[in-house]
């Protein structure tokens, strides 16, 4: 059978178009048809949206697997976000990400985005840290 095979250990989470999924016992799945899904160290809990970057983040992990109801609000909250640290970063490498993962997630490449957004994470915190 085709599809992606993903091996997740128990107390691994997963969500999948906007069901979250958590395993009690270790586990081996195959996904058959295309989703959208994110699952481990991809999944960001609200109380960790705690930067614009993060933010951003958050907001598109909606926009890529949540409800079919929850994405368009996330979408506008993304694009305010990213608007909002574009206006006020001085980076030329954070406005050039953020205008990559702005044009990602309005035109529906989730995952895509999502990438981009971690890059923006990695940014932020190399900035902050100094």
């Amino acid at each position: 059978m085709a599809g992606l095979g993903i091996r997740l250990s128990a107390g691994d989470k997963l969500i999948v178009n906007g069901a979250a999924i958590e395993f009690e016992t270790d586990a081996h799945l195959r996904l058959a048809n295309q989703v959208n899904f994110l699952f481990g160290k991809q999944i960001m809990g609200p109380q960790e949206a705690t930067t614009p970057a993060r933010r951003i983040y958050f907001a598109l992990q909606t926009v890529h697997v949540g409800t079919l109801e929850e994405r368009e609000a996330a979408l506008r909250d993304a694009c305010y976000f990213i608007d909002m640290f574009a206006a006020e970063t001085t980076s030329h490498i954070a406005r050039n990400l953020l205008a990559q993962t702005k044009q990602a997630a309005e035109t529906g490449h989730g995952y895509q985005a999502l990438r981009l957004a971690r890059r923006i994470i990695r940014h932020e915190d190399a900035v902050l840290s100094v």
